[in-house]
């Protein structure tokens, strides 16, 4: 059968553990026999990454760049543990923070829904997308173990001299104390990836925060939302028939639960990682959650929201049949075949990573699916798969 040409490569990073083994299984099952797949490769798992010292993920960044497209697979951010388990040099950071930081990004994930497996949320019809501001906040904080009485404050000394001071707690005993910052750049960054991701995906877009609380740090993040959207997109989204607002992030919080969905929700960093959770929780399991990072200069890179599948892996390594669910894995690597298809003009391309997307949701419509999806799905007597059983039956469909 003749498969579908592509002209530039996509970066590809490949990952850890359990969702090693199913990257393999969907590119030779999957892909492959369709795809004259090309890819620039980088083996982003933890091994590679200790023998490099962390370099490989730099140059995978920068390769993304270059390509424009990328899609990863889920790594190992290590623990002390994982430095013993491994025999790592150090603790390495997380190869998605570096990416991000590397590509100035915005995280955008959303459910994908299948039939048969509802939202425990009885209103939401439509996925709700969360955008992360994966940048600064408590992901970056300066940590202080305070040993008894004293002053903690906030010190700036600019470089023409100035010198700016704020008390933040007179100590009468021990506790802690934490720093936090964040940059005007990232945040307009933030914002713009926010509002062209609204407009490409034809979503209205909310942002919230806690400004009346945190009257500069948080109201910075509001303001420069608003000058951003007054500048260079309300006549757009007038236009579009779409609505940007703001709200406080407990508002939004209750409006959420009682909304259809259908909307782009953009939170700061902590924010964004915790509701990304609740999201896909409410929505029926992690494994079914997409994520792609984009960047204002025109980057992408598409993953899974879940990790490595750690339990399963061992469970692998001992011979065990495993059931694990590679439907938000299997999206990352769509979602980047259909970019690379629109940046490239490659319909067939295009339509190939739709018609792929299309065979997994009718597998699991059909009654066929992995373990965690037949604990929680309302369709009767499900056939539960192993992780390749699963996959084969979606080529079998497609």
């Amino acid at each position: 059968m003749a498969r579908i040409e592509m002209t530039t490569p996509l970066v590809e990073m490949d990952g850890d553990e359990m969702t090693r083994i199913i990257w393999d299984m969907i590119k030779r099952e999957l892909i492959e026999p369709h795809v004259d797949l090309k890819t620039e490769y980088y083996d982003l798992g933890l091994a590679h990454r200790d023998e490099t010292d962390d370099a490989v993920t730099v140059q995978a960044a920068e390769a993304t760049k270059r390509l424009g497209v990328a899609v990863k697979c889920a790594t190992i951010t290590p623990n002390a543990a994982r430095v013993e388990e491994y025999g790592l040099k150090q603790m390495w950071k997380s190869p998605n923070g570096t990416i991000r930081a590397i590509l100035d990004g915005t995280v955008f994930r959303a459910p994908i829904t299948a039939e048969g497996i509802e939202p425990c949320v009885r209103n939401w019809k439509k996925p709700i997308t969360l955008a992360r501001h994966a940048y600064g906040d408590v992901y970056k904080n300066v940590e202080l173990a305070v040993p008894g009485p004293g002053t903690v404050e906030l010190v700036y000394t600019g470089d023409d001299g100035l010198e700016l001071r704020e008390t933040v707690f007179r100590f009468e005993g021990a506790g802690v104390a934490q720093g936090q910052h964040n940059i005007d750049a990232s945040i307009e960054s933030f914002a713009r990836s926010c509002f062209e991701y609204g407009l490409a995906t034809s979503q209205d877009v909310w942002f919230a925060t806690k400004d009346t609380i945190s009257k500069t740090y948080d109201h910075r993040f509001k303001d420069i939302f608003q000058d951003v959207f007054d500048a260079d997109y309300r006549a757009r989204f007038d236009e579009a028939g779409l609505e940007y607002f703001y709200t406080l992030i407990d508002d939004a919080v209750a409006r959420v639960m009682k909304a259809e969905g259908g909307f782009i929700w953009a939170c700061k960093n902590y924010d964004g990682d915790v509701m990304s959770d609740m999201v896909s929780s409410a929505f029926g399991s992690l494994a079914m959650m997409t994520s792609v990072l984009v960047s204002p200069h025109g980057y992408y890179e598409y993953e899974a929201a879940h990790g490595t599948v750690q339990r399963h892996y061992y469970k692998h390594l001992e011979g065990q049949e495993t059931s694990t669910n590679s439907v938000a894995t299997i999206f990352a690597w769509t979602g980047a075949l259909a970019k690379r298809g629109e940046l490239d003009g490659l319909p067939e391309l295009v339509a190939f990573a739709k018609r792929l997307e299309r065979a997994t949701l009718d597998t699991i419509a059909s009654g066929q699916m992995t373990g965690d999806l037949a604990r929680i799905t309302t369709l009767p007597n499900p056939q539960v798969l192993s992780t390749r059983d699963f996959i084969l039956a979606i080529a079998d469909r497609l």
